[in-house]
């Protein structure tokens, strides 16, 4: 094997590991702030056996890293990736409100864990992940 290849490889684990660090910061960052926003104790529900609590906040966290992960994988520089997190973020936050508005009562449903809810509001997240994701551009 070619000593150049392992040369750039070992180089290229630093600016992996802080890629994958501030990755995993802004994802426990973006859990912190919708479990905030949200009016129920989702960790509490989920820690309690709440299926519905699950896959909202799982669709929720979905919704959230895959536009990450496009953002990480395209972006030029770690501000980059913040403002990419950021548009991430406040989609995911425009979903729930869309859905409460839709749903009047999904607060209540996943609370009680009415499991279609907590399917309906994860599924929307999620899929508004995959455009944000897809929606991201270079300019071009």
């Amino acid at each position: 094997m070619d000593m150049d290849i392992i040369a750039q490889s070992i180089l290229g684990i630093l600016p992996f590991l802080y890629h994958l660090g501030a990755g995993l910061l802004l994802m426990v960052a973006f859990i912190i702030i919708y479990v905030k926003i949200t009016p129920y104790p989702e960790l509490d529900l989920i820690r309690s056996g709440n299926v519905a609590a699950a896959c909202s906040l799982s669709g929720a966290t979905l919704g959230f890293s895959i536009p990450l992960a496009q953002a990480t994988a395209q972006s030029g520089n770690i501000l980059d990736m913040l403002l990419w997190a950021g548009i991430a973020l406040v989609v995911q936050l425009l979903v729930y409100v869309i859905v409460r508005l839709i749903v009047p009562n999904i607060a209540r449903d996943i609370q009680d864990d009415k499991i279609a809810a907590g399917i309906f509001l994860g599924a929307l997240s999620l899929a508004s992940g995959l455009l944000s994701a897809a929606s991201m551009s270079d300019g071009d």
